[in-house]
């Protein structure tokens, strides 16, 4: 039952007259539940129990968190339809995308919970002492992880529940031994209230301390800052904006003690055409690229916000088509009024930059938060100039750049901000030419598709979803998959300890 009260750990609170409501974008009118700004001491309490908990939570076997984490994904799955509709009625996402990404919340929760049960993922090493060896002994050294303290979470627009209250930096940081704060976003936090009060149901089934998990909400600045200032925070996830993530990080890097922040912030996905595959398969790469662009509104940071080709007469009617194509599918409604002026405001700023052409857009009237779908096209050197066109459009939006040959498409690929993902469509003919594309792309991007589409982000261990700045804060940390746990722990060495007093995974 949703209640508009922030959790301070297992206690409901709502000591702050200042409140909020979510909206409904499809039925364009707010939701009827007010929410309640956490306060600077109900920040203070949270952050406070966290820090208790700490002493307690680190402590426990990878065992009992795996219950605790497999009890999470029971009690989500416990709170059946009212979960379903909520999430619905704050984002005008569908049902089969509410169902199919609490499946998924599920999916990375149990992974972790399956990670953590043997402490194999904490790459631990041995060192025995050889107290003979000349010139000089050698010490017994033995290494290990150990969390970092408590994390704060920053709950993403685009993902209720996967990116958000129980998704992939909550469990991560939960697995490794942090207790977790969330931020709840202000555009779905009925949807963030009830996912908390699963993982308080879990927290307390499972015998986890009080603080180990909160949830606040405050949808201004104020609460989000507080708690990245807190003394007794250690580290912060957020998926989000360039600006808020970048935000949150020099905040972070002031502090007398800074911390790291490990933020997902903007990506245009750069999505590489050789002559040869538009040659070939110009329709078939049209359908496909249409309903990617589209793909959940375009509300995806994997979404293929840029498309690199070599200008000729094929490519420039495989544009047409994927103009043509992309504009038919139906209108669908983005996360909320904002940002649907978002997107608005900055594929309009793009397509007025000097040289672009907007092939197609839907001009039709349609429902107050829907979005028109735009493709728009450029000549490559018109793009190298002008950095504007450089920025993403958070939306149904692709820009289609036409380079004059190979080398000025490799002089874009370069030129280009760091990005979580690039794609290169080709075929077996192109192979023996593509590895200078591969490794520009390589130094931009953190993962390569080859012959297939940005949009889908696999949770398994080989993935990584980060990459150069601002794709992310800091490249060598993926923000999906197991491999996220790695956010937060840091190496600890023991020194000639008794093996009476060394954990029982280093003996």
């Amino acid at each position: 039952m949703i209640t508009g009260k922030n959790f301070i750990g297992n206690k409901l609170s709502a000591k702050g007259t200042d409140t909020h409501k979510t909206f409904n974008p499809k039925l364009n009118v707010e939701n009827s539940f007010d929410f309640h700004a956490a306060t600077l001491e109900e920040v203070d309490e949270a952050v406070q129990l966290a820090s208790q908990a700490f002493k307690e939570y680190r402590k426990i076997s990878g065992k009992k968190r795996s219950e605790f984490l497999n009890a999470i994904a029971d009690e989500i799955l416990a709170l059946g339809d009212e979960l379903v509709q909520t999430y619905m009625s704050e984002s005008g996402l569908p049902e089969g995308r509410a169902i199919g990404e609490r499946g998924r919340t599920i999916f990375q929760l149990q992974s972790f919970a399956n990670l953590v049960a043997s402490e194999n993922w904490k790459q631990n090493t041995i060192d025995e002492a050889i107290p003979n060896r000349l010139p000089i002994p050698k010490d017994d050294i033995r290494k290990t992880s150990i969390p970092l303290g408590p994390v704060v979470v920053f709950a993403a627009s685009n993902f209720p529940l996967a990116f958000s209250t129980a998704g992939g930096d909550t469990a991560s940081a939960l697995a490794s031994g942090c207790p977790v704060i969330v931020k709840s976003h202000s555009m779905h936090s009925g949807t963030g209230e009830l996912v908390a009060s699963a993982i308080i149901k879990a927290a307390e089934k499972t015998g986890m301390p009080n603080g180990v998990f909160s949830n606040i909400t405050g949808s201004g600045r104020i609460v989000g800052v507080a708690l990245v200032k807190h003394p007794k925070v250690k580290a912060v996830g957020f998926t989000g904006s360039i600006s808020g993530g970048r935000a949150l990080f020099d905040i972070a890097a002031k502090r007398p003690e800074p911390i790291p922040v490990f933020a997902e912030m903007g990506s245009i996905n750069p999505v590489i055409i050789t002559e040869n595959s538009i040659a070939k398969k110009s329709a078939e790469i049209a359908s496909t690229y249409a309903g990617s662009i589209t793909m959940g509104t375009g509300q995806f940071c994997t979404n293929p916000g840029l498309i690199l080709t070599i200008e000729n007469e094929n490519t420039n009617e495989f544009i047409k088509d994927l103009a043509e194509k992309a504009t038919a599918i139906a209108p669908q409604c983005m996360l909320h009024p904002n940002i649907k002026r978002d997107f608005v405001s900055n594929g309009a700023s793009v397509s007025s930059q000097s040289g672009v052409e907007v092939v197609a857009v839907i001009e039709e009237e349609i429902e107050a938060n829907f979005a028109p779908t735009q493709v728009s096209t450029v000549s490559g050197t018109d793009f190298l100039t002008n950095p504007k066109m450089h920025q993403e459009v958070f939306g149904p939006f692709s820009l289609v750049v036409r380079c004059k040959n190979e080398a000025q498409l490799v002089e874009v690929i370069e030129g280009l901000e760091g990005q979580l993902t690039g794609t290169i469509l080709a075929e077996e003919e192109d192979y023996a030419n593509l590895s200078e594309i591969v490794d520009a792309l390589q130094n931009r991007v953190g993962r390569i598709i080859f012959n297939g589409v940005p949009t889908g982000v696999e949770v398994c261990e080989s993935m990584t979803h980060g990459g150069p700045y601002p794709a992310s804060s800091d490249s060598r940390f993926t923000a999906v998959g197991v491999g996220a746990i790695k956010r937060w722990v840091r190496p600890f060495s023991f020194q000639d300890f008794p093996k009476e007093l060394l954990p029982q995974s280093l003996i």
